[in-house]
């Protein structure tokens, strides 16, 4: 009763409670992987002071969501639409955790085949979009910043009740695959995924608060909070990375809580760093099989900073500047929008 009189409280709390567990469970988490010798393999073509990297502790990400998953329980008040965009979210994590495991048993930086990974994030992402858009009044149409929202729903086919809008299905299978794919490109630094998620999701969040989606809301906090506290253990050098079970996961909860909030169109500016990433690397293999030479020293992006002689830790930090600054002009659009709506 205390906690539902104080929704701001809850946010908060929720955004504590994560970060709390979060370093409570991963010291005891590394000690398990180190005496089991669960480590990131590093990539090989990757840059040569990446190497000292090769057996560090991955799958943080599993106390991650661990520590989400129960500060939602414990805080939010659990809607069926929140409780949609958790499994969502786990069920990606899992995906990645499945990853992670097959490149540790293989002793190699690849995991999954890229379709196998895509086949199993599309079938998350479509029963993800099916299911809010029949029971949760989620509407199959596309909010663009001062521009008439685009109706997706033109080409839906209803069974016996059951609506489905093949182009918003299509939609929302590429932006929860691209940005969960687009988080995970950019987890190649210490603290680079985490910080740049952290910024993101407090945005996200407080555009849910804004909406009057509280658990939503908390949803963001949590995650938020998550990331704030692996980046204890993820700072410079990494004791312990996310890999792919943190990484999916995080991005597809961005993707879903855009979706929840039908601001599908303004999670590509607030999480501009991870497209950016992402373009980075369609334009170099593009690129290259058009000329046979590289658009950028290396891609993911940051890694072409660093070859240009950046040090990691001012990569890591840079690009958390530039990802405030997208997250903060996205926030402005949303805001002016709902202002000029």
């Amino acid at each position: 009763m205390f906690m539902t009189a104080y929704p701001t409280f809850q946010v908060f709390l929720g955004f504590i409670i994560a970060a709390g567990l979060t370093m409570l469970f991963m010291h005891p988490w590394i000690k398990l992987l180190k005496s089991t010798h669960i480590g990131q393999q590093v990539r090989a073509d990757g840059p040569q002071s990446h190497l000292v990297k090769q057996g560090t502790p991955t799958m943080g990400g599993v106390v991650m969501l661990i520590a989400v998953v129960i500060a939602i329980v414990l805080v939010a008040p659990l809607k069926f639409g929140t409780i949609v965009t958790l499994l969502a979210t786990v069920l990606t994590g899992a995906l990645g955790l499945f990853d992670d495991a097959s490149k540790v048993i293989h002793e190699r930086s690849l995991g999954l085949t890229p379709k196998g990974k895509l086949l199993g994030q599309f079938a998350i992402a479509t029963a993800f979009t099916l299911i809010v858009v029949n029971y949760c009044d989620i509407d199959p149409h596309i909010a663009i910043p001062f521009l008439p929202a685009i109706d997706l729903g033109v080409l839906t086919t209803t069974i016996g009740g059951f609506q489905i809008p093949w182009l918003y299905v299509i939609f929302c299978n590429v932006l929860l695959a691209g940005l969960s794919n687009a988080v995970n490109l950019t987890d190649g630094l210490d603290g680079l995924a985490a910080g740049t998620v952290m910024v993101t999701m407090l945005v996200m969040a407080a555009i849910a608060y804004h909406e009057d989606i509280l658990a939503l809301s908390v949803f963001g906090a949590t995650i938020a909070g998550a990331c704030i506290g692996f980046l204890w253990f993820n700072s410079y050098p990494a004791d312990i990375f996310m890999g792919d079970t943190g990484s999916l996961a995080l991005g597809t909860a961005l993707g879903c809580i855009a979706i929840m909030t039908k601001t599908e169109v303004y999670s590509l500016v607030i999480g501009g760093l991870f497209v950016a990433e992402a373009l980075s690397v369609m334009l170099q293999v593009v690129h290259y099989k058009r000329t046979k030479k590289r658009l950028f020293l290396m891609a993911p992006l940051h890694h072409h900073f660093e070859k240009k002689g950046w040090s990691e830790t001012k990569v890591v930090i840079r690009f958390w500047i530039v990802s405030g600054v997208l997250a903060g002009i996205g926030f402005v659009l949303y805001f002016a929008q709902t202002l000029v709506g």
